[in-house]
């Protein structure tokens, strides 16, 4: 039977009223509508294993596993694994690991390693180039898209707490310049810009002591590769000045921030952040990236990470 074209819109009309579909002219209506529609939006939060263990003992006293289970009860989104804290690199363990993270709704959202480039021996910074693709390549089996990189330092300051005491300046090595030291680096990273690109890895070089001490350190290394792969972690408690404007400066190249948390005071130093600066610096580049929570305090992180979360999810929590 043939339906003329007017009694299909007078029967789709019907249907509508029907529905609940016929919009209203009352403007009140409508400004309800859209108040209704707003609703809270929250960065992905998730927690580094490190903030269980802090290295604080053998790292067997803060298995991967142990992490998973316990970011997963406290609520987080997901899980940065911090690679010296693993108990193995065989690919067994990894899927493992991956399996478990998953059947427990977490993310693996980043990868954290150490290397350092700043060596004049050649041997020694091609050591740390193959040192570092292996590492992009267990991310890569992992499954985890972002992995944390070092310059590495001049290590003319032996001991870590006599550096932090330091606030993280040490003097160049005898015979060398800074120069030296961003041309070596540059050049050990750029040799690792493939394999990124292969595994689909990015790498994030972190504002972590070295010639990565200050943001200016840190862009000048990323802008001089230039390579899409190649961008930074952004830890919140790496600055130990101009905090916030140095934190500004490196907001539009930063694929996933580190957040410090202090309760019961810093390991080293403690640091009064506002994170909600800090989130208005990342929002206003439309950052929507991970926020991994980095504890750093004395406190029993059985308690101090959950605190964490709920303040990072305050301070990340906007309306639309």
């Amino acid at each position: 039977m043939k339906t003329n074209r007017r009694d299909f819109i007078r029967k789709s009309a019907i249907a509508a009223v029907g529905m609940g579909m016929v919009t209203s002219c009352d403007t009140s209506s409508k400004e309800k509508t859209t108040t209704e529609k707003k609703k809270a939006r929250c960065n992905p939060i998730g927690v580094s294993t490190y903030s269980f263990w802090q290295f604080n003992g053998p790292k067997e006293n803060a298995p991967i596993e142990d992490c998973i289970e316990k970011a997963a009860e406290m609520g987080f989104d997901g899980i940065e694994f911090l690679l010296v804290q693993m108990q193995s690199e065989e690919n067994g363990y990894l899927q493992k690991l991956k399996r478990q993270a998953f059947h427990a709704g977490l993310d693996l959202m980043g990868f954290s390693t150490h290397q350092g480039f700043v060596y004049p021996e050649k041997e020694k910074r091609q050591a740390e180039v193959e040192k570092t693709i292996h590492q992009i390549e267990l991310a890569y089996q992992l499954g985890i898209p972002t992995m944390r990189l070092n310059t590495g330092r001049w290590g003319t300051i032996e001991s870590f707490d006599e550096l932090m005491a330091n606030k993280g300046i040490e003097p160049v090595l005898e015979g060398y310049t800074e120069e030296d030291g961003f041309k070596w680096v540059i050049d050990a990273i750029e040799q690792c810009i493939p394999t990124a690109e292969k595994c689909g890895v990015t790498i994030g070089l972190e504002n972590h002591w070295g010639l990565g001490r200050t943001a200016e350190g840190v862009l000048r290394i990323v802008n001089a590769i230039d390579s899409p792969w190649l961008r930074v972690t952004a830890d919140t408690g790496n600055f130990l000045e101009r905090q916030y404007e140095q934190l500004e400066m490196l907001a539009p190249m930063t694929s996933l921030i580190q957040a410090k948390t202090y309760f019961g005071g810093g390991k080293w130093y403690t640091l009064d952040i506002d994170y909600r600066r800090v989130a208005e610096i990342f929002r206003k580049v439309n950052y929507r990236g991970y926020i991994s929570i980095e504890f750093e305090g004395k406190e029993d992180p059985m308690t101090a990470v959950p605190k964490s979360l709920e303040m990072i999810r305050e301070a990340f929590t906007y309306e639309v």
